[in-house]
């Protein structure tokens, strides 16, 4: 797989040390629903978000928060995964315009992979637009690969999705994570 070998590293030193990768609580919605609404053209609603965090038991969601210079924090980056059996399903990753390029996706990415191969998924999977090259990159970076396509799956512009897998989840794959230096 991928992600195992020396040729594609993820870059540690991309990360911030003023992020910190939590459990979503209820009231951090208005601000998700704020980063998911600048971040996507058909953006979830609110009630989507509310139905993951309060009455679906198999949703993993987590939040990037940055601390600020005054010391105040921020949710600058969303997740939400479904845990079904054996596979983590990664619904939407998202992160504040001002805060991309700083590793916060990875961040995220790892965290909730190393929770799901925790919690018994051996297998990750998500859709992605065809045309988002830079969501590829960080997707192969932790191993996925294409498997397939949907035709015309975007609403907004029938922009193809494709269906990108990671499998080989198991321990080996968390301690490559680990030995990145992902927090747990």
């Amino acid at each position: 797989m991928a992600v195992r070998s020396k040729t594609s590293p993820i870059d540690p030193p991309q990360r911030s040390n003023l992020i910190h990768i939590r459990p979503m609580r209820q009231d951090d919605l208005d601000q998700v629903i704020t980063i998911d609404r600048a971040s996507f053209s058909l953006p979830w609603p609110e009630s989507s978000y509310r139905y993951e965090l309060l009455e679906n038991p198999h949703s993993l969601l987590m939040v990037a928060e940055a601390e600020a210079p005054d010391g105040e924090k921020q949710v600058v980056g969303a997740v939400v995964v479904w845990l079904l059996e054996d596979e983590a399903h990664i619904a939407t990753l998202a992160i504040h315009p001002e805060y991309r390029g700083r590793g916060i996706s990875q961040e995220l990415l790892a965290t909730v992979l190393a929770r799901s191969i925790r919690g018994g998924a051996r297998i990750a999977t998500l859709e992605v637009r065809a045309n988002n090259q830079i969501a590829h990159a960080l997707y192969r970076r932790f191993g996925f690969e294409v498997v397939g396509r949907r035709l015309r799956y975007y609403l907004d512009n029938n922009e193809d999705a494709l269906i990108m897998t990671a499998d080989g989840l198991d321990e080996r794959y968390l301690k490559w994570l680990e030995s990145h230096g992902w927090r747990k």
